[in-house]
């Protein structure tokens, strides 16, 4: 869910919400940008395989991509760690699981 700030105040209700179900344990976020602009939410949604997801972080309810949507399961995250938080560097972006590391970039 995405709230807004105004006058120091947390809005009561969400401006916007994802379509995904974020289940236990849920989910720690982590945002990337290019300075102010081109802002981007990841999440890791912990099923069976865990997927990660991107959000438009101006409205979260506009997902950018996921790992399930690549044909063939190329994406396909597996079991992330149970608290495992999505790492961006270098404009790649690398999830902990339980039997290493996977790393998202463009494709040549």
């Amino acid at each position: 869910m995405q709230f807004r700030f105004s006058q120091a105040k947390l809005s009561a209700s969400p401006v916007f919400k994802t379509a995904a179900n974020f289940e236990y344990p849920g989910s720690t976020p982590s945002v990337s940008a290019n300075g102010t602009n081109d802002g981007i939410v990841w999440a890791i949604e912990h099923t069976s395989p865990s997927v990660l997801q991107a959000y438009n972080a101006d409205n979260v309810s506009q997902e950018l991509y996921n790992s399930n949507q690549a044909s063939g399961g190329r994406d396909t995250l597996g079991d992330a760690s149970h608290f495992g938080t999505p790492t961006i560097v270098n404009g790649k972006v690398y999830v902990g699981t339980t039997t290493g590391v996977t790393v998202y970039g463009l494709l040549p």
